[in-house]
């Protein structure tokens, strides 16, 4: 499958925001069927939707394949707009609700699967979003539920992050973001994937004070979930910072720290499984081949153990 031929997408009209006007778009697989299980993408920061290899295996495994461009991202992103930037977690929560509502309608279930800041958008949503009820099931794929850093240096970053952000909305911060993750997957550097650049640059977008200040309460906020379907953390099995490309970054989560995501992840709901994924990079569907062809069954395997229990 290819973005281009096997994939139709759909403007998402919202209610204008600080900025002015605000669309998100939705993109369905062409392989859908209609009348069974779906699965609804969520991406991840200074990320988009470009994986149509993980629409193909949703299909395979008789899924029908949806993901949203949230706001301000990827195929959402207007010229009026700063780039992947929110005051809050809750804006995303409109299209997300669009979305599940109108998959839902030809859908017989709707699953949700998140990647990175996507993840804690989606477990945040699953906490207090308007239409969590039609979710079945939660697939995080290496949640942002921590910042990876140490306890002082993470206080004192919140800490100046929130204080820059009350006197200035768009004060931030340039090269905040290594370029190793972004070289290690697009083909024109070390991986095999490709993107759009202006979407997702290699060396990233600017890192607003107001966004970083968000996700801290995000964060925060998820001290008291209490997500009531089953949820799935897929991660990899080792963390490392790299300054600049080295082969680990191909065995590696080297954006979080899986130990973070571990202990936060579990304490998300009553119904978690944690899930290792070996040698996965951030994003495991991105791994070197046999890593993401594990991390797929796994995946399925799970879903299919809970429809079995749902019938």
């Amino acid at each position: 499958m290819n973005l281009k031929d096997d994939y139709t997408s759909q403007i998402l009209k919202l209610k204008a925001d600080y900025e002015g006007d605000v669309t998100a778009v939705l993109i369905a697989s062409n392989a859908n069927t209609g009348n069974r299980k779906s699965i609804l993408y969520l991406h991840g920061y200074v990320d988009y939707f470009f994986h149509p290899h993980l629409g193909k295996r949703c299909n395979q495994a008789n899924y029908d394949f949806y993901a949203l461009d949230l706001r301000k991202h990827g195929r959402s992103l207007m010229p009026h707009q700063h780039p992947n930037y929110c005051k809050t977690i809750e804006e995303y929560f409109e299209e997300i609700s669009i979305a599940i509502r109108q998959i839902k309608k030809e859908s017989t279930s709707v699953y949700l699967l998140a990647h990175s800041t996507g993840g804690l958008t989606a477990s945040c949503y699953m906490n207090s979003g308007k239409e969590r009820a039609l979710v079945e099931g939660l697939i995080l794929n290496s949640p942002f539920l921590d910042f990876y850093k140490s306890k002082l240096d993470r206080a004192l970053s919140i800490f100046a992050a929130k204080s820059i952000a009350k006197v200035s909305n768009y004060a931030k911060i340039e090269g905040a973001l290594s370029p190793v993750y972004a070289e290690s997957i697009h083909k024109d550097y070390f991986g095999e994937w490709d993107f759009n650049l202006a979407w997702k640059p290699i060396e990233g977008f600017p890192t607003y004070f107001k966004w970083v200040a968000a996700i801290a309460r995000a964060q925060k906020s998820l001290a008291h979930s209490n997500i009531s379907v089953p949820v799935l953390i897929m991660h990899s099995s080792g963390s490392v910072k790299l300054s600049k490309y080295s082969k680990e970054a191909m065995s590696h989560d080297i954006v979080l720290n899986v130990e973070d995501i571990k202990r936060v992840g579990k304490t998300l709901g009553n119904k978690v499984t944690l899930m290792q994924i070996d040698n996965a990079v951030h994003d495991v569907f991105l791994s070197p081949k046999a890593v993401r062809e594990d991390a797929f069954n796994k995946l399925f395997t799970w879903l299919g153990n809970l429809d079995s229990k749902n019938l």
